[in-house]
């Protein structure tokens, strides 16, 4: 499983955040999760799973619709969130070498990611890491809508893994979805670096200089890495 990836890259390491809002620049990560795939004698295994609340900045709270969206709440970051700059080590660790980073809506994480590495870390270890959207591979094969719930849905997984907007039962749904997606349809590696938007909202924020943005119509004989 996922050999075209294995062929290019040591390590996937999927991961999806909780915040406090939409904003990268000015709101924050409050939870990070992730799950690291490497080989082990040929077979691609989970070797490490990583799920931390966040310590919110001095004077930070948890919005009351985030709360009710998580269940995380101001409360709870301060008795158990990590320091942001281990957390920021964390990730580093992770990372490191040949990794690819992987993502259901990836620009929103990896926006975030970087100003939180901007500010508790250092952002140059992003450079230079080839990134999978699994998000844009979802809506070249299915029709709207396409949350990550959706995809679930699709692909026969529901009762096995939750789409519960914590970070930690999300990333686990993208590995299985990931997984299904394989099985579908082996061209992941295709999808590398390439990021699909809504042609009538355009890109949603800064766009990510390493990766190439594609309007994306809903038209399955025609993946977007063709257009």
């Amino acid at each position: 499983m996922f050999d075209s990836l294995f062929s290019r890259y040591d390590r996937l390491m999927l991961f999806d955040t909780e915040t406090t809002g939409l904003l990268y620049s000015r709101d924050e990560i409050i939870e990070f999760a992730a799950v690291v795939v490497e080989k082990v004698n040929g077979i691609p295994k989970v070797v490490q799973e990583y799920d931390e609340l966040i310590a919110m900045s001095p004077g930070g709270f948890v919005p009351p619709k985030i709360e009710q969206l998580t269940g995380i709440s101001t409360q709870d970051l301060r008795e158990k969130g990590l320091p942001k700059a281990r957390v920021a080590r964390d990730i580093a660790e992770m990372i490191r070498g040949n990794t690819l980073l992987l993502a259901y809506n990836a620009h929103f994480d990896l926006s975030f990611l970087f100003y939180f590495l901007l500010r508790h870390g250092d952002p140059a270890i992003l450079k230079g890491k080839d990134k999978l959207d699994l998000y844009t591979v979802y809506r070249d094969r299915k029709p709207y809508p396409h949350k990550l719930c959706n995809a679930i849905e699709a692909y026969g997984l529901t009762g096995k893994v939750v789409n519960s907007h914590r970070a930690v039962d999300d990333v686990l749904a993208t590995v299985a979805v990931m997984e299904q997606m394989e099985k579908e349809k082996d061209d992941l590696i295709r999808y590398v670096n390439l990021f699909g938007y809504n042609p009538k909202y355009g890109i949603d924020g800064k766009p990510i200089g390493s990766v190439t943005y594609k309007p994306q119509p809903y038209d399955p004989k025609k993946p977007l890495y063709e257009m």
